[in-house]
């Protein structure tokens, strides 16, 4: 009965070989590490925000325009004014002069431009013989439209013959424009038309191109 109930020793331990001791050793080292990984939090990537884009209109035509300070006026230019000759009032063409005689030479002439004569325009000799006369300054505007009486203070010189004298009107900065008017006298012997008051006007208009020269010399 007692070998048949077999023997009452407890069963000996098994002994593990270094290798396998290894083996159980790396296996529960990996059963760890899965187990934390399935335990840790799901890595969800955070989403950047994408800056937005804000447009700029470009400026208009007529912002531009806006910025840009405009001229209240324009200013007048030497091609607004004009000067037409009207009539000589006094000292027709080959009045008969004596040496020295003194006389004032009066024209009549138009404002024939679009813009009015600005007082400082001055009136001034511009060729011939100014015969001592000086350039006459205006004093104060004149329309346009509007004729215009011009008078200059002349002596006849010494030198006997034909005389003649070109008069014009220009700006105040020298810009000449109009008719160039002139003043024809005989001094001494010679073939000179009687001077008789109110005769008919012989004076012709000369137009020529606006140019800004100094006034000449005046010779007697």
């Amino acid at each position: 009965m007692l070998s048949s109930c077999g023997s009452g020793e407890p069963s000996p331990t098994p002994t593990l070989s270094p290798d396998e001791i290894r083996t159980q050793a790396v296996e529960t080292f990996s059963a760890d590490l899965t187990q934390t990984a399935l335990a840790a939090p799901t890595n969800t990537p955070t989403l950047t925000p994408t800056a937005t884009l804000t447009f700029v209109p470009f400026a208009t035509s007529a912002n531009t325009e806006a910025a840009v300070a405009k001229p209240t006026s324009v200013p007048a230019t030497a091609s607004c004014y004009g000067l037409t000759f009207v009539s000589d009032v006094t000292i027709p063409d080959n009045t008969a002069m004596t040496p020295g005689q003194t006389f004032t030479k009066t024209w009549k002439v138009l404002n024939s431009g679009s813009c009015a004569w600005d007082a400082g325009f001055k009136f001034a000799s511009t060729g011939g013989n100014a015969m001592g006369g000086s350039a006459v300054t205006l004093s104060s505007a004149v329309a346009s439209g509007s004729q215009f009486e011009i008078s200059v203070a002349m002596t006849a010189p010494s030198t006997t013959g034909n005389i003649r004298g070109n008069w014009r009107m220009s700006t105040a900065g020298g810009q000449y424009f109009g008719d160039e008017v002139y003043v024809v006298i005989v001094v001494g012997s010679g073939s000179a038309a009687t001077n008789t008051p109110g005769g008919a006007a012989t004076n012709t208009s000369e137009p020529a191109t606006e140019t800004s020269t100094p006034e000449p010399t005046a010779t007697q």
